[in-house]
């Protein structure tokens, strides 16, 4: 994620309040049909990396998603399920 995807997100939630805006930002994610791809390879990296010790799913992102949905008092915020990549 850039920065200015988060600053976008910050100022939004500034200028449309009530209306709630918040951004996700997700690590690498595995989809079927990714095994012995180039992109594939690079997943064995990033499991190395991450602290989750794995590449998130496409389920993952949807759950954080629906958090946000129905979290009523959240807003302005910027998720990163990441599995703890942006920590190290």
């Amino acid at each position: 994620m850039n920065l200015v995807s988060h600053k976008m997100g910050k100022a939004l939630a500034v200028e449309l309040a009530p209306v709630r805006v918040n951004v996700v930002s997700p690590g690498t994610i595995w989809r079927e049909g990714q095994e012995g791809t180039p992109r594939g390879e690079h997943f064995k990296e990033y499991e190395q990396l991450a602290l989750a010790g794995r590449v998130g799913r496409e389920e993952e992102i949807a759950e954080t998603v629906l958090y946000l949905m129905s979290s009523a008092f959240t807003t302005g915020s910027t998720l990163f399920p990441d599995g703890g990549y942006t920590l190290l």
